[in-house]
């Protein structure tokens, strides 16, 4: 499949991405009450009641909903309904990126910032009130990990999609320049609320709420249970806990479904490497590094892992490995500063830093970097 990427200017923000992709005979659904069926969908999974508690992410609370009625008519063509609503959100809420937390439509529309699901799940709010139809993309070439204790947290990255006079357009919401994406894979909406559980359990564990990480995690794991990363950071979080065989479980149940998942082959060789069992660790990073990659996070995984080992050159390599795959991924900036840091080269770490925060003025790694570099600049300056 060929995409053709168009760069359309919402604000100087924000760059917002259109791709265009021939489609087959796709014509727009009907409407329906897509948040009432999701919530059947909930309660097949976890009972009637237990439903009662999990959320819609892209259900818009009664008092939002009467400020997007007086403000979006429901009138003119799609392409003049998606244009409202890009213009509102991006002039009228002048909406901002944010790296975290995820929120959803209603809680996006009134902080008036939010990541990349927050502002889809604000779109597929908008664009269903206008009775378009449009729905959760997963970009598979580009996921997110974040690296802590020696376990990678997983997350997706998430796009809007929607069919425009037989064209699939997709929206995303990134303050880099616009991403070469090959690989794209609509989702439906409880994959969606799956991931959407998952980035808030994820945020709990690298925030250390062990106990709102669980919460999150378990409704993703029960909504969706074949959903893997959700699984990878269940089993992250077992691990930290220090139940070990329920960790290697998980792990293994993820592999099931997806056996070359990096993060879950990683994350299993470290608790195999923590609990004596070198042989098993070895063989499963060997098998990660026989896996082909084009994603920067595994790269900016592995420099740290070996800068906390102490082999300086080798994450070097690594993250110079990552920035060719992405030079515009703030994290392999990031990553590069840290080793340039460990190696005495602060002119080249502070280079990494501020094209690290010219990316992602949010990155909060980015911003402790520059903290914590500014006094040894200064000394170094004053020699």
């Amino acid at each position: 499949m060929h995409a053709l990427s168009m760069v359309r200017s919402a604000v100087p923000k924000v760059l917002l991405t259109a791709v265009f992709i021939t489609s087959l005979g796709c014509a727009e659904q009907p409407s329906f009450d897509s948040a009432a069926y999701l919530r059947d969908q909930f309660a097949q999974q976890v009972s009637r009641e237990n439903a009662k508690n999990i959320e819609v992410p892209f259900e818009l609370d009664e008092e939002v909903l009467t400020v997007v009625e007086a403000k979006l008519k429901q009138v003119g063509d799609d392409r003049s309904r998606v244009a409202r609503i890009l213009d509102y959100v991006f002039r009228g809420l002048d909406l901002e990126y944010s790296l975290a937390p995820t929120r959803n439509a209603s809680d996006t529309f009134i902080a008036r910032e939010g990541n990349c699901l927050s502002f889809v799940n604000l779109f597929v709010a908008l664009g269903r009130h206008l009775r378009l139809s449009p729905f959760y993309v997963e970009v598979v070439d580009y996921q997110r990990w974040d690296h802590r204790q020696g376990m990678v947290v997983s997350q997706g990255h998430i796009v809007a999609g929607l069919y425009v006079r037989g064209e699939l357009q997709t929206y995303d919401f990134l303050p880099y320049r616009v991403k070469s994406y090959r690989d794209f894979e609509p989702i439906d909406d409880l994959t969606a609320a799956a991931h959407y559980y998952n980035n808030l359990g994820a945020e709990a564990l690298l925030a250390g709420d062990l106990d709102l990480a669980y919460e999150n995690l378990r409704i993703a794991s029960q909504i969706d249970p074949k959903f893997v990363k959700g699984m990878n950071n269940l089993g992250v979080w077992y691990a930290r806990r220090g139940d070990v065989d329920r960790a290697i479980a998980i792990y293994r149940k993820g592999l099931d479904v997806e056996p070359e998942n990096v993060p879950l082959l990683t994350n299993l060789a470290r608790v195999y490497q923590r609990s004596g069992q070198t042989a098993e660790a070895e063989a499963l990073f060997s098998q990660v590094e026989g896996v082909h990659h084009t994603n920067p996070f595994f790269f900016v995984y592995q420099g740290e892992r070996a800068l906390a080992e102490g082999k300086h050159g080798e994450a070097l390599d690594y993250m110079r490995k990552g920035l060719t795959r992405d030079s515009n991924t703030p994290e392999v900036h990031v990553g590069l500063a840290k080793v340039y840091i460990a190696l005495g080269e602060l002119p080249k770490a502070k280079h990494h830093m501020q094209r690290a925060l010219k990316l992602d003025a949010t990155n909060p790694e980015a911003r402790r970097l520059a903290t914590m570099l500014q006094p040894a600049l200064r000394e170094e300056g004053d020699r």
